[in-house]
């Protein structure tokens, strides 16, 4: 019988690496919005985390409008076998 075969995120401490990577580069992130000076076109643009929130926000939207779409476009389980 074949071994299964270990990929990088099976092993435990890899997804700790990479979950704390993340995290630092959030962190720098947050550090660098801080420190810098934005020249923007829009006065909401300019506000502190205002890509994130939108980034967010436009994410939640997608999500709910897919919950919608598939309530509209579903088929009955038998669609096929007609």
């Amino acid at each position: 019988m074949a071994e299964h075969k270990r990929y990088w995120l099976d092993r435990p401490e890899n997804v700790t690496k990479l979950y704390r990577t993340a995290w630092v580069i959030g962190l720098g992130l947050i550090a660098l919005e801080l420190t810098m000076q934005r020249h923007e076109a829009l006065a909401l643009a300019g506000w502190f985390a205002f890509y994130a929130l939108f980034g967010f926000v436009a994410c939640v939207a997608l999500v709910l409008t897919a919950k919608a779409l598939r309530r509209l476009l579903k088929r009955r389980e038998d669609y096929y076998e007609r």
